[in-house]
């Protein structure tokens, strides 16, 4: 006799098989949620971490622009300072300069020189003034190119004139003073 199995084994199987695709994909969906979670959370945290490290660059950066600009201030400072040392120090060398150079000029003047005005500029001097002859004029550039004070005479012109009845020449030179050298920073 043959044996038929009735009972419903077929359904059961299609049954466990069912069972157990949805407990595999709600543990795959669960997995998959699982590492999204993770993957967002990490990824979050990098963000928020570079965010603070941007913002702490920023700040120092400010730190330090401000800083650079008291730096700047400070070398303004100190440029207007120094200057202000060479003016004075240039000051202080040449402040018996107008004496030494009456002086100079006081011994080196010949006879029949006249001075009517001197007038310096800076390291330049112009000499206008009268003389008997203009041999004596030729004279006093001599003598002032041998000064110690003085340097090298530009003459600009020699009028004749006459004054009181006597015969003179009105002279104009420009002379430069001899200056030590500033010493060097």
């Amino acid at each position: 006799m043959i044996r038929i199995n009735l009972l419903p084994h077929r359904q059961e199987k299609r049954k466990r098989r069912q069972t157990q695709m949805a407990v595999f994909a709600g543990l795959t969906l669960g997995l998959g949620l699982l590492l999204w979670l993770g993957g967002h959370t990490l990824l979050a945290g990098q963000i928020e971490g570079q965010t603070a490290r941007n913002t702490y660059i920023k700040d120092e950066t400010a730190k330090l622009d401000k800083q650079i600009e008291e730096i700047k201030k400070l070398k303004e400072q100190t440029q207007s300072l120094l200057d202000k040392k060479r003016v004075v120090e240039n000051l202080q060398a040449n402040r018996s300069e107008a004496v030494a150079l009456l002086d100079e000029l006081l011994r080196k003047m010949p006879e029949g020189v006249y001075l009517k005005s001197i007038k310096q500029t800076g390291g330049k001097v112009n000499l206008t003034g009268y003389a008997q002859s203009n041999a004596r004029v030729s004279t006093l550039m001599r003598a002032i190119e041998e000064a110690k004070v003085l340097g090298s005479t530009e003459f600009v012109e020699i009028k004749s004139l006459t004054i009181n009845n006597v015969r003179a020449a009105e002279f104009s030179l420009h002379m430069k003073i001899k200056r030590p050298e500033p010493p060097a920073e």
